[in-house]
């Protein structure tokens, strides 16, 4: 398997191909926006809405070096500051959940197109392909986190099956 297959197979096992742990997509498949706004109370993690909202702003930069329309981190940004969640309202779930389905597709389509150059050229002192498996990895770790948020509301399945691909 060559890089560009290494990293598009997990890209998509992260976002909407199942594997060894349930993909992203599929884990937010039904969530409302209430439970998507949901935490415990007292406990200081970001909700799922807010958890979902992180990984678009950084699929979202990415995909704006890869068009060559963004070169650095927006200046005065905090790491923070994309987990905001602007409204509460269904309709605003909904769109959450379809911008970031949309950037992860869009990125997904750019990366299919590309050469091992491609992956390889420089993006902000890292090679694309590096920034890639990094926001594979960043996906990965986000899907955990909203998985045991489900599972601490009593929105996750009690037994679920999965299976490689």
């Amino acid at each position: 398997m060559d890089k560009k297959a290494f990293l598009l197979h997990g890209w998509e096992i992260g976002y909407d191909k199942e594997d060894w742990y349930p993909p992203l997509a599929d884990t937010l498949k039904g969530v409302t926006a209430e439970q998507a706004n949901w935490k415990p109370e007292g406990a200081p993690i970001h909700t799922i809405w807010e958890n979902v909202r992180h990984l678009t702003f950084y699929k979202e930069w990415f995909l704006k070096f890869l068009t060559g329309e963004e070169t650095e981190y927006p200046q005065g940004l905090t790491n923070d500051d994309t987990f905001a969640v602007t409204s509460v309202e269904p309709s605003a779930w909904e769109e959450s959940v379809k911008k970031l389905d949309d950037v992860h597709q869009s990125i997904r389509n750019i990366i299919a197109g590309y050469s091992s150059y491609d992956l390889e050229r420089e993006v902000s002192k890292h090679p694309v392909g590096m920034w890639l498996y990094s926001l594979i990895l960043h996906d990965a770790y986000h899907t955990g986190q909203i998985i045991q948020i489900c599972k601490l509301q009593g929105s996750w399945p009690a037994k679920r099956s999965y299976g490689q691909s």
